[in-house]
């Protein structure tokens, strides 16, 4: 888990562990360019309407086997990621730094907001162009899907955001990495607009209890 964890964080990172999914995910049908504008502004508007989310998540391993956790996000700039037990690590995000807490070795490891796709959805204003490329806009049964790439370096990894239409939500993202594998992690009872304890958006080392800004 550790391995897979810090690729996402350094190659085409944004918060779940990379792997390959058990079973291929179906091919959503493009849509044709001169409809895109409006579903990408759609898309803008939503992502940038939202100044905080709480949910449960479920991600699937190569292997079959499923993780949950917690996912919390303070716009701008701030998330959290706890897994369930037995899993100990957790991803905290502080405006300025990702950190990733490695239980099973009792270390942390961080890397700048900025250097991550993290900061895709952690920015003060979100746009689906300029330092990130839309390479796909497609739909599948109802979901609409946007692929989106870094501008400067494409080939570190891609991420796939996927709404449901109706009503217009964002439901779960897909990260590629460079080595080619896929993760899938699906938001569960996602809500939005709560309040939050802006305290836990800070890393702390379990072992000292000492907080690190």
């Amino acid at each position: 888990m550790r391995k897979t964890l810090l690729a996402l964080l350094a190659a085409a990172p944004l918060f779940f562990l990379s792997v390959a999914l058990p079973t291929p995910v179906q091919a959503a049908t493009a849509v044709a360019v001169a409809d895109q504008s409006a579903l990408l502004a759609k898309a803008e508007t939503y992502l940038n309407g939202i100044t905080s989310l709480k949910s449960d998540f479920i991600q699937t391993a190569d292997n079959g086997q499923s993780a949950r956790g917690t996912f919390t996000l303070l716009r701008p700039g701030r998330m959290r990621i706890d897994y369930a037990p037995p899993v100990e690590n957790f991803i905290v995000a502080d405006g300025k730094f990702v950190y990733f807490w490695d239980a099973e070795v009792k270390e942390q490891q961080n890397a700048p907001i900025g250097s991550t796709l993290a900061d895709f959805l952690l920015r003060d204003k979100i746009t689906l162009s300029g330092d990130v490329k839309t390479t796909q806009v497609a739909r599948d049964d109802g979901l609409l899907e946007i692929t989106l790439v870094q501008a400067k370096d494409p080939g570190l990894g891609s991420l796939t955001l996927v709404f449901e239409e109706a009503p217009f939500g964002l439901r779960k993202w897909r990260v590629l990495d460079a080595q080619g594998k896929l993760t899938e992690v699906a938001l569960q009872n996602p809500e939005f607009g709560v309040k939050l304890d802006s305290n836990q958006f800070y890393f702390r080392n379990p072992t000292r209890g000492r907080e690190r800004d």
